[in-house]
């Protein structure tokens, strides 16, 4: 394990904590004690895995958040933090965090979401790398820019360029609204439940509540559905959510 850990933590005993729990792990620690630093530091390296804090000096955890995001959409990001309320939650989770940890904390459930984290960003990647192959190999006929695309109805979504659009008009996404729409486009028809969602989306090993999919749900329906007709995201009561052009 030769993974890199950037961690972004004013709180030098639990940064130190988290410094050494990492090392002892196999992960290569970086560490910065303020938001202006942290950011110079993810700048100046190749980092697998960013642990922020929110509450910074200089520079709010929350402003690295979406300077990171406006670059790079990938690193995971997992947010640190003494305040355990909903809008707190969602306002990191909405610009691109991918988990959100309360302190206190237990070092091993940090560490599970780590390496949640890391698996999932591998797996991302590998299966991105899959695709490609695939798309090469069966659609010779085809264009690049025609590859890799998801329809549905007026709606076109692709995960290599990120681009969406319904009727041609573009449409703007955050990372995890984005997420929960591939999802959702690949899975077109079938109902899907909450913790089906949760476990796509977030995590195997994510353990916040599953009324965050209502919450982003709401978030990707505004953008995709709103003025479109016809509606592609369905409520099923009480199972989940299906997208299918007719309810």
């Amino acid at each position: 394990m030769n993974e890199a850990v950037l961690v972004i933590e004013d709180e030098p005993k639990i940064a130190r904590l988290l410094e050494l729990e990492l090392q002892y792990e196999g992960y290569q620690v970086g560490k910065a004690g303020s938001g202006t630093e942290g950011l110079e530091m993810y700048h100046g390296g190749q980092w697998d895995l960013i642990l922020l804090d929110i509450m910074l000096p200089g520079l709010s955890g929350i402003e690295v958040l979406r300077r990171i995001r406006a670059r790079d959409a990938l690193v995971p990001i997992l947010m640190l933090t003494a305040k355990d309320s909903v809008e707190d939650k969602v306002s990191g989770l909405d610009l691109g965090a991918n988990d959100y940890i309360t302190k206190p904390f237990r070092i091993e459930e940090l560490l599970a979401r780590v390496r949640a984290a890391l698996r999932l960003s591998a797996a991302a990647a590998s299966s991105s790398g899959l695709v490609r192959h695939a798309n090469q190999d069966t659609t010779s006929q085809m264009t690049e820019e025609e590859t890799g695309w998801l329809t549905a109805a007026g709606l076109r979504l692709n995960e290599g360029t990120r681009e969406v659009s319904r009727d041609g008009i573009p449409i703007e996404l955050t990372p995890r609204e984005f997420d929960l729409l591939v999802y959702l486009l690949q899975n077109q028809r079938q109902v899907l439940s909450r913790d089906q969602i949760v476990q796509a989306v977030w995590g195997y090993d994510y353990y916040g509540d599953t009324n965050v999919v209502d919450v982003y749900i709401r978030y990707v329906r505004k953008k995709v559905d709103n003025g479109f007709t016809p509606p592609l995201i369905h409520t099923v009561r009480g199972v989940g959510y299906v997208l299918k052009e007719q309810s």
